[in-house]
Parts: C-alpha cells; sequence; structure tokens
C-alpha cells in the first residue's frame, strides 16, 4: 500500500500535524478545509456564501494536486456553524460538484476553528 501525502499552496496549510490530504490505492481523502485564504493565512470574512465560496476553490484545487477534482469526489462531510444557512450552502455547493452529486452529510456544530462558518472534508477517486 502506498500512502501518500498531497501538499499544495493553494489551499489553506494544515494548522496542526495532519496533511492537507492523503493519497492511498486511488483513493483521495482529505483533511477539513475551512475559508481561509492560502495567499494571506487570514480567514475569510464574510456570510456563508462568501465562506463556502473560499472553502471550494481550496477543495478544487487541493483535489487538482492529488490528480483529481470535484468531479471525482464520492462523498463530502460538511460541518457548519447554522443549519439555517443550509440552502444557502447548497447554492454554492452546486456550482462545484454537479451532475452525479456526490454522497453527502451535512451537520451543524457547536463551534469550528477560527470560529469560521463551514469547514468540508472529501473523500475522491484519483484520475
Amino acid at each position: 500500500m502506498n500512502k501518500n501525502v498531497v501538499k499544495t499552496d493553494k489551499a489553506p496549510q494544515a494548522i496542526g500535524p495532519y496533511s492537507q490530504a492523503i493519497e492511498v490505492n486511488g483513493m483521495v481523502f482529505t483533511s477539513g478545509v475551512v475559508p481561509i485564504d492560502p495567499a494571506t493565512g487570514n480567514v475569510v470574512e464574510g456570510d456563508i456564501k462568501v465562506q463556502a465560496t473560499r472553502v471550494f476553490d481550496s477543495m478544487k484545487a487541493l483535489l487538482e494536486a492529488a490528480g483529481s477534482g470535484c468531479e471525482d469526489v464520492v462523498k463530502t462531510t460538511v460541518f457548519i456553524k447554522d443549519m439555517n444557512d443550509f440552502a444557502a450552502l447548497n447554492e454554492i455547493y452546486a456550482r462545484y460538484f454537479t451532475g452525479a452529486f456526490p454522497a453527502r452529510s451535512c451537520v451543524e456544530v457547536a463551534r469550528l476553528p477560527k470560529d469560521v462558518l463551514i469547514e468540508m472534508e472529501a473523500i475522491a477517486l484519483k484520475k
């Protein structure tokens, strides 16, 4: 079994002892991605649509660094601060995931790292 660390400067750097993503046996497993601007290292200020767009842009870049893409995602887990943001989240989500949508779990949580509004992780096939 080959386990490869995936790293890109186009997504937020790990803020703890973990990898941005791991590729193993043709599968890509990402860590949770939060709305941090990879260029500045700062949380993107704004509502759920602004923060979700940053998360999905970073996720797309991370998947591409792993030799995958949004169209190859089979499962996502989305953590949001407020379930009232669910409809707005879906609007942004549908811009990145089209066709055969991945399976998904979405849960409201009490608090996320750096007090952001959203965090997402994904499992994808490598091309």
